[in-house]
């Protein structure tokens, strides 16, 4: 078996890449809804949510940056085309929200797929002893599920 600069497997490397290449599409889906939402939210919840949409995507945009230099550290190139970001996105896309419910519910299914990718990649990961692909994506899940409860919550809605 062939290893790679940081003693990886580096056939397992390329394919957990092409993986990492398939969250970093599906991020760029949901930070580009994260903004959208945040610019367009309307309602007496407005200041509220304007501010937790802006702090979603921060950390989202923050959360792309990681993937995309991991991505680079196993030896694969990160997408970086909107082409491909809408290719391969899992994330749906919320075009026009401006409702309260209907912008947290986008960000709910949005979470949701991102972690069945996460998740797919953190069972990769664990089978090519890559504990650092395998970390990043066991803290990103371990913050997503909280989130995914707090919306959950402010919709009044059962996990």
């Amino acid at each position: 078996m062939k290893l790679n600069s940081i003693g990886l497997s580096a056939e397992k490397s390329i394919v957990l890449s092409e993986d990492l290449n398939k969250l970093l599409a599906s991020f760029q889906q949901y930070y580009q809804n994260l903004r959208g939402i945040h610019w367009n939210i309307k309602g007496k919840r407005f200041f509220d949510l304007h501010v937790k949409f802006e702090e979603l995507y921060t950390d989202a945009n923050m959360k792309i940056d990681e993937i995309a230099e991991r991505i680079l550290t196993l030896g694969g190139v990160p997408l970086h085309t909107f082409e491909d970001y809408i290719e391969d996105s899992n994330v749906p896309i919320g075009k026009n929200v401006t409702k309260d419910e209907d912008a947290i519910r986008l960000i709910v299914d949005s979470l949701k797929e991102l972690l069945i990718i996460e998740r797919g990649i953190l069972d990769a990961s664990g089978k090519a002893d890559d504990e650092g692909t395998n970390s990043m994506m066991g803290d990103f899940i371990s913050e997503q599920e909280k989130t995914v409860w707090m919306m959950k919550a402010w919709l009044a809605e059962e996990i």
